[in-house]
């Protein structure tokens, strides 16, 4: 493997770090990548890791086993604050899985070449996400078997149908084909790849199983144009997808006529907040794992410094939305509306106002400096604020919205309980488990597409220029 010489966290080693380091050739890329789920021996890094996260799924089963037995009543839900840590989680895992689309998608159509290292752990990234966030709506409901299929419009025997006017309805449809395009899209990605593993497997099982993954692929000239054509139409459902997902959750509170939810301003917000969360989330992963698996000449700085930058941007643009939800609270002069900001900016949770205002809008103007954008362990705990900020942000606009109403009588504080917490804590564990799995069995960077970055993979035409 060539040396890795852009990985020391310099700031002049981001800015003029190549996408793909150099001193590779066709074979170094493949052996690279595919060592690792090809491996005979799983390292004890990953069984420890494994472990853990596994030892937290299980936190989830034991608290949705509990739920479902005895109800939702074990959640700290009451009346005034009816959405709580169900409805927050749903909006902050759909948020994190942003990233992977907007990577795997826009970022294809724009041929933007840094996306090749980092879309395949990205869009897995995603599916996850979406599988946890699913769990939260899933048994709100209480009993998913009694309740939740209403939810889906289909006909049925007493003539009841879904209020289409509600979008929660809307929620169905988005989300699931969010998830529906995604899986489709992270798996056609992943067919030549599969080919690649099941040439190169030693396991008869694991021949097998990279053989049927691979659906028949032999690499011809017919089968690479049906993949680039199926990947152009899979990036181009998707790209609306990066747009709409979040801004039809937004519509779940948007569409109220609730003090702190009722504004035009939400959807745009949503889906720059939703972009923020994913790309913390990716560099939250992609920094251990370059270091882990040895991948700096794929996952060099050129990436980490275009994902913070990206970080950058939206997170300016988060800190747009929360100055403007202030300013319409004062200039509405609607005493509820104005009393919604001031409530959030000095009572009872106003700690979390200012904790996350603090993180987003506050913590990210150190990205404006090359210096942190270079320095990996800083970064890697701003990620981690991110994600923490986010979800603050959430909380607040739920609970502080909903605990103060526009009668006195009716006020109520908000208090999670344990089974909140383990149901929380537990979707993080699936989520990891999930990830572990297939950093374990799945090439995590796409072999073929960073072949294509190799000089010899450039092809000229008579006058000498690249097509």
């Amino acid at each position: 493997m060539a040396n890795n010489v852009h990985g020391h966290g310099s700031s002049s080693a981001s800015l003029n770090a190549p996408v793909l380091a150099p001193g590779h050739d066709f074979e170094t890329i493949t052996e690279a990548v595919a060592q690792i789920p090809l491996a005979k021996r799983t390292p004890i890094g990953w069984v420890l890791g494994f472990m853990g996260a596994f030892g937290l799924f299980m936190m989830l089963q034991a608290a949705l086993g509990k739920l479902v037995m005895t109800g939702v009543g074990i959640w700290g839900n009451n009346v005034p604050v009816g959405w709580a840590f169900d409805i927050i989680n749903f909006v902050w895992w759909i948020g994190i899985g942003h990233a992977g689309t907007l990577i795997s998608a826009i970022l294809l159509l724009f041929k933007q070449q840094w996306r090749m290292s980092i879309s395949r752990f990205a869009e897995a990234m995603t599916i996850f996400a979406v599988a946890c966030a699913a769990i939260f709506p899933l048994f709100h409901t209480g009993r998913p078997w009694l309740a939740a299929y209403w939810l889906f419009p289909y006909p049925n025997t007493m003539g009841l149908w879904p209020q289409f006017r509600s979008p929660l309805i809307w929620d169905v449809f988005a989300v699931t084909t969010y998830a529906t395009v995604s899986i489709v899209f992270w798996y056609v990605g992943m067919v030549p790849d599969m080919a690649t593993m099941r040439d190169r497997a030693v396991s008869m099982t694991k021949k097998r199983v990279y053989g049927v993954l691979s659906l028949g692929w032999r690499g011809s000239a017919r089968h690479w144009h049906r993949y680039e054509v199926a990947s152009l139409i899979l990036a181009g459902l998707s790209t609306p997808l990066v747009l709409s997902v979040h801004t039809v959750v937004s519509f779940d509170f948007a569409v109220s006529v609730l003090p702190g939810w009722h504004a035009t301003i939400f959807p745009p917000y949503f889906v720059a907040g939703a972009i923020y969360a994913g790309f913390a989330m990716v560099l939250t992963l992609a920094i251990p794992l370059r270091v882990a698996y040895k991948l700096e000449d794929f996952i060099t700085m050129r990436h980490i410094d275009n994902m913070a930058k990206v970080m950058l941007a939206t997170g300016m643009m988060v800190a747009y939305g929360y100055a403007m939800e202030a300013f319409y609270g004062w200039y509405s002069s609607n005493p509820y509306e104005q009393f919604m900001i001031w409530n959030r900016m000095t009572g009872p949770y106003a700690w979390s106002y200012w904790m996350l205002i603090a993180i987003n809008a506050g913590m990210i103007q150190f990205l404006w400096f090359q210096k942190v954008r270079a320095n990996l362990k800083l970064l890697f705990v701003m990620s981690l604020f991110v994600s923490v900020g986010m979800w603050l942000e959430r909380f607040v606009i739920l609970v502080t919205t909903l605990h103060r109403d526009f009668v006195p009588g009716s006020w109520g504080m908000y208090y999670p309980t344990q089974w909140d917490f383990m149901t929380f804590v537990g979707t993080i564990g699936l989520f990891l488990t999930l990830f572990f799995l297939f950093m374990r069995f799945v090439p995590m960077i796409s072999m073929f597409e960073v072949r294509t970055l190799l000089p010899q993979a450039k092809v000229k035409s008579e006058h000498g220029h690249g097509n």
